[in-house]
């Protein structure tokens, strides 16, 4: 997460960043995405002059391993928002 890049956004604090890490990556959730792609950027949100990483799919870590892709399509117009997908395997 861009914790110190955003802090100074109205729709980004410190405190939601840490949030997240507490109440969902530390209570057993995994974050598809970072998982699969480690060091990728990822924005799914564009605002005026900066892209922020809004929307996840979080899976519990007994099913992590069933994730066979996570991904974002950043050049879907339409919304300030990317489309984001996950495929399991069954």
């Amino acid at each position: 997460m861009r914790l110190q890049g955003n802090k100074r956004s109205a729709k980004f604090t410190i405190e939601e960043g840490e949030s997240f890490e507490t109440n969902f990556l530390s209570r057993g959730f995994v974050d598809t995405f970072r998982r699969q792609y480690p060091h990728a950027v990822g924005y799914t949100y564009w605002g005026y002059r900066h892209g922020w990483r809004l929307d996840y799919f979080l899976v519990s870590e007994s099913i992590a391993d069933k994730v066979h892709d996570s991904y974002i399509l950043p050049n879907i117009t339409g919304s300030d928002h990317s489309p984001i997908g996950l495929i399991l395997k069954l």
